[in-house]
């Protein structure tokens, strides 16, 4: 067993979801820092990794860190550290602007530390944050060839071309985002629009609602959808887009804008999570929650000049202000305190 491990970042999630790429993008700068190892299903094979049984049977020598993302990630921690006996700190990051039930409360009450990606979900938490932004991996996401990535996928590569990435539901905004476009393009014969998330079956029926619009409209050849692509894609299908749309009615702080944004991808996005704190009028544009009447005035403002596009540099907001270098730092000197206070 490895002894030098001194954190445990558990992904008990196997489909892609926002807290499994926060996950995947953080593990390796952080490992560059301090020991850490990864548990749970869903994961590239290159990141450090246990089965959950070795990590419950790791020396109990010294104290470790726990950093849970979501409600049954604090729950086999409580398990770990009060049945099991682990010698354990417990870390949770809340991620959601709501008010969370009973269960939640109760979970989260156990735990040694609580971070909060933004202000705004500190009131929900209902104790002491630390709050620790979120922020992208530069190396990782960057510009690159249009026209190669478009290839890679079949997509129209004179086209001007929207894209918006996440599972397929209302929630996302999947709905403002083809009413929007269902606007726009008849009177824009180049404009095409690509969605990349996968449809679950409780989503099916919604799903079904917009490929029927979209057929009513004769438009099916120019709104895509890709289904759930693996992290080898992610990076491409940003650098195949000129604008990226992240009109969800609900986040908790939104990662996407920011990836499409170090990939120099301006972003049109509705005023929730936390995207009022990464996007300018430089970098794209914000719209209230809801109104595709809005999503589409703000789309047509950047798509009719090209012009604009080409002087956006969204990329240097992203530079400037949220690296994920100082996430990993900020959590890696987090864990020390617990770590160091428990000792």
């Amino acid at each position: 067993m490895p002894p030098e491990i001194e954190v445990i970042a558990p992904n008990f999630k196997r489909r892609i979801s926002g807290v499994t790429a926060t996950i995947v993008r953080l593990i390796p700068l952080q490992a560059r820092l301090i020991g850490i190892t990864t548990t749970g299903p869903g994961l590239p094979a290159d990141l450090p990794h246990l089965p959950l049984w070795r990590v419950a049977l790791l020396p109990n020598s010294r104290w470790r860190v726990f950093h849970a993302r979501r409600n049954l990630e604090m729950l086999v921690g409580i398990l770990l550290r009060d049945l099991l006996r682990r010698k354990l700190r417990l870390v949770y990051t809340s991620a959601e602007q709501r008010d969370h039930g009973a269960l939640t409360h109760w979970l989260v009450g156990q735990m040694d530390a609580v971070v909060a990606i933004t202000p705004k979900i500190a009131p929900f938490v209902h104790r002491p944050v630390q709050i620790i932004p979120h922020g992208v991996d530069t190396e990782a996401f960057h510009p690159g060839d249009r026209t190669a990535a478009r290839r890679r996928f079949g997509l129209p590569e004179t086209a001007t071309l929207m894209g918006c990435f996440g599972r397929i539901r209302a929630e996302k905004g999947v709905d403002l985002a083809i009413d929007a476009a269902l606007a726009l393009m008849p009177t824009r014969p180049d404009l095409h629009l690509i969605f990349a998330g996968k449809v679950i079956d409780k989503e099916r029926g919604f799903f079904a609602e917009q490929q029927a619009k979209i057929a009513a409209a004769n438009l099916s050849d120019r709104i895509h959808f890709l289904g759930e692509k693996n992290w080898a894609d992610i990076v491409p299908l940003y650098q195949s887009l000129d604008l990226f749309l992240a009109p969800g009615r609900r986040e908790g702080f939104g990662l996407t804008p920011l990836e499409a944004m170090a990939c120099n991808i301006p972003c049109v996005a509705a005023d929730v999570g936390a995207y009022d704190t990464m996007i300018t009028e430089t970098t794209g544009s914000l719209v209230p929650p809801g109104d595709a009447t809005a999503l589409a005035r703000a789309i047509a403002a950047w798509i009719d000049d090209p012009a604009r596009r080409a002087a956006a540099f969204p990329r240097a907001e992203v530079l400037a202000h949220h690296g994920l270098q100082r996430e990993a730092e900020a959590l890696v000197a987090l864990y020390r305190r617990l770590i160091t206070e428990a000792s």
